[in-house]
């Protein structure tokens, strides 16, 4: 999702690759720094990424992760929870705020963890650019989340992250929800700085790793 600027192009998806095992390699460096340059010039108010990404592509990403959790677990299926590791090294402004989301959904749920390690199956990227927040994927089981910084002082940054991973975790954006809902993200206004997903969210989470995996079937995925 992006917790939305003003343009409506979100690439989210996440190919991330679920570590149970799975390292899927993080998109490179200077595939966000050239992201980072195309859009550095904007000076339009971010409002979108955290309030504007394209369910569809969320979908493809978190289908990508169902995939390689199913084809993990068939190697070991007596595994119970699920960890998902990230890089955290191209994001240095927003060091403490990842490492809170990292702690606000690991004391969430328990089906699958986050983890800051080697062998990433995503990273966070930080930049200018005009479309806001989002994850990002390239289609071939890489990808990233990038923390625009316009939008991360319009908004609770700390919520805009949370906001974000929660994509990783598969669930979709729904702008429409109350300040207590972490993936309405930018829908309920700049004061919004809930930064904990609602008791709602979290038995969504933790129905979709179920058992150390996915539990839904991949056309079942709730991304509406």
């Amino acid at each position: 999702m992006r917790y939305r600027k003003t343009a409506l192009s979100a690439t989210v998806g996440l190919g991330l690759a679920v570590s149970l095992g799975l390292g899927a390699v993080p998109a490179t460096a200077s595939d966000g720094a050239t992201a980072s340059r195309a859009h550095s010039s904007s000076t339009t108010t971010t409002t979108q990424g955290f309030t504007g990404e394209n369910s569809k592509n969320n979908e493809a990403f978190f289908k990508a992760v169902v995939k390689a959790a199913m084809k993990k677990q068939a190697k070991n299926p007596g595994a119970q929870q699920v960890t998902v590791t990230y890089d955290a090294s191209k994001a240095p402004t927003f060091q403490s705020q990842i490492a809170n989301s990292a702690s606000v959904w690991n004391s969430a749920v328990k089906n699958v963890q986050l983890k800051e390690g080697s062998g990433a199956s995503f990273d966070y990227r930080e930049g200018n650019d005009p479309r806001g927040s989002y994850a990002s994927t390239d289609g071939h089981g890489s990808g990233y989340i990038f923390l625009d910084y316009a939008q991360n002082q319009q908004y609770d940054s700390n919520r805009v992250v949370a906001h974000e991973t929660g994509h990783v975790l598969g669930l979709p954006d729904h702008y429409e929800g109350p300040c207590d809902e972490l993936m309405s993200g930018g829908g309920a206004g700049p004061s919004c700085t809930n930064d904990q997903p609602n008791a709602a969210e979290r038995a969504q989470v933790e129905q979709l790793w179920a058992n150390g995996v996915a539990s839904v079937m991949l056309d079942e995925v709730a991304f509406k």
